[in-house]
């Protein structure tokens, strides 16, 4: 696989990956990446000490469903959890561990062939990539002189994107129709709640699913395309980016860029969180944990410290 991406595929498509999938090698490596996560487990409750004990043995027959097509995940268990610095609660997803292992190999086959095209201005759950490199990208540019910001919010992104869009986006590198079905099968696995029960899930990428960043990304990658040869300066970290323009006018016109791919995509900006700020004036923004006022940047628990205090 290797070897053909660096030659690139036949047509610049994939024809054959679901054997990498469940080959036995991919599974085991999956399941010690899982396992070093740890986490709850999903609707059948089995905890990851529980698989351990016949690991092997599942191992074997998780590779052996996904071979003759018989593989079909279960819906993934949703609790609710404390929403930090407020008295909300918001949903998270917990796939069982089985799943967790498949959505795992998937994922360690199809990266590969998604991540060498994805653009530099996408930094969130990408291989060598980091959350400091995001921060010190903007702090690099403020000190340019982009100092009009459009501070951007997808409106629950995860859990709006289109499943048809999103499938044809996977369509435009990998035919293999296996690998489309596996996918497709995580997007419509539902979530399964104590009080609710089940719920079909008919947009969105997984809750709490291992593939979901990736999937995420990839549906973001045309808009960060889209920027990069319109010649702006993005900085994005999964579905929280901002846009750094030199004049309000340039932030303006981008963020009319923005929005109108969002309504072509599927996709809403948040109406009262998305902005132009103008970092010559008090307020800044905040970015990946961090407040950035003028050219300076601290943890954001400091900003809100401050505002406490007055």
């Amino acid at each position: 696989m290797l070897e053909t991406l660096e030659r690139g595929p036949k047509n610049g498509v994939w024809h054959s990956l679901i054997d990498k999938v469940y080959a036995e090698r991919t599974l085991w490596a999956a399941w010690e990446t899982v396992q070093a996560r740890d986490g709850a487990g999903g609707v059948d409750r089995e905890s990851i000490a529980g698989f351990g004990r016949t690991a092997k043995k599942r191992i074997e027959e998780l590779s052996r469903q996904l071979r003759e097509r018989r593989y079909v995940p279960q819906p993934v268990r949703r609790v609710l959890i404390p929403k930090p610095g407020t008295t909300q609660q918001r949903p998270l997803g917990i796939p069982t561990i089985r799943d967790r292992i498949v959505q795992t190999a998937l994922r360690k086959v199809l990266e590969p062939v998604f991540e060498r095209e994805f653009a530099r201005e996408s930094f969130g759950f990408r291989p060598g990539r980091s959350c400091h490199q995001a921060l010190e990208r903007v702090e690099r540019l403020l000190a340019e002189g982009y100092t009009h910001v459009v501070d951007a919010d997808l409106k629950s992104y995860f859990d709006t994107i289109p499943h048809a869009a999103l499938l044809a986006r996977v369509k435009a590198k990998v035919v293999d129709s296996r690998i489309l079905e596996l996918v497709e099968q995580f997007l419509k696995q539902g979530v399964m709640e104590e009080v609710k029960g089940w719920s079909p899930t008919t947009v969105g990428t997984p809750q709490g699913g291992v593939i979901s960043p990736l999937l995420a990304n990839l549906y973001l990658d045309a808009l960060d395309w889209k920027l990069h040869f319109g010649g702006w300066e993005l900085v994005r970290y999964a579905d929280d980016f901002v846009i750094l323009c030199r004049t309000q006018a340039q932030a303006e016109e981008v963020l009319g860029v923005v929005r109108h791919w969002c309504d072509e995509a599927g996709l809403q900006l948040h109406p009262e969180k998305t902005r132009v700020v103008d970092m010559s004036e008090p307020g800044g923004f905040d970015f990946l944990g961090y407040h950035f006022e003028g050219t300076a940047r601290w943890p954001r628990e400091k900003s809100l410290a401050r505002l406490e205090v007055g």
